[in-house]
């Protein structure tokens, strides 16, 4: 199947453009660029996970050695386009250390997208269910993160941004928990058990699914960091209000 990573390209640059100049016209400059950014994140997400899920259940075998379907393929080609694009936007706007973790999860994902897409060209079952998982919380992740940009660089409009961080931090939270806590790192056991039992042998290379199982599990282990830091942010915040209210 040809790959439509170019037109995916071009659509995602589209919408980061029209997010830049047209969306967040009015906002400072300074965070103009993460909130396209998070803009595209939006239209990447919650369709890729749609998308993924459609692709495994259409799908006549959904073995991990599977050979990847057309639709799969599809799918791959449109994250890897986000993921590229995204990529793009971080070597532009480059600020230093804070974004490195970043330009490391990007190069790293998409390791595992083209390497499943061309090098192996099976295994996309695994890999889109990963995908799914990984991106069911952007919408919520994404509108959290504008909320939060909009209210640290804006004061005219810090009631709102304040009230939209406050009303979806915690749902956000909670479910970005358990997904990333429990369902991701469930899906990684049943690859390992998968592959490392021979259930993919002699049509995925060792050396491609190992890869994939480290790769996921340091994206994995790194967000659950990350969540548990916000946690303590919760924990401390409400700890701080308690002891206001004490005095």
């Amino acid at each position: 199947m040809e790959t439509l990573v170019p037109k995916f390209f071009l659509l995602f640059l589209f919408v980061y453009l029209f997010g830049y100049f047209i969306i967040f016209r009015k906002w400072s400059p300074k965070i103009r660029p993460e909130a396209s950014s998070c803009f595209i994140s939006i239209f990447h997400g919650t369709p890729a996970t749609l998308l993924a899920a459609a692709a495994i259940l259409s799908a006549a075998d959904r073995g991990f050695a599977a050979e990847n379907t057309k639709f799969q393929s599809l799918v791959l080609d449109f994250s890897v386009a986000y993921f590229a694009a995204d990529l793009l936007h971080l070597a532009v706007f480059f600020a230093g250390a804070g974004d490195l973790p970043f330009v490391i999860h990007h190069l790293a994902t998409l390791f595992v997208l083209l390497t499943c897409r061309h090098a192996a060209s099976r295994g996309a079952v695994a890999v889109l269910a990963l995908l799914a998982l990984a991106e069911v919380t952007s919408a919520l992740q994404n509108t959290w993160a504008l909320a939060r940009v909009r209210r640290s660089n804006c004061s005219s409009s810090t009631h709102v941004a304040t009230a939209c961080d406050a009303a979806l931090a915690l749902p956000f939270y909670g479910l970005y928990s358990i997904v990333r806590g429990l369902l991701g790192p469930y899906v990684v056991f049943r690859m390992v058990v998968f592959y490392s039992g021979g259930g993919a042998e002699g049509a995925i290379a060792t050396w491609v699914w190992v890869s994939w199982v480290v790769v996921v599990s340091m994206a994995i282990a790194g967000s659950v960091a990350w969540v548990s830091n916000l946690w303590v942010e919760v924990y401390r915040e409400r700890s701080r209000k308690v002891e206001e209210k004490i005095r």
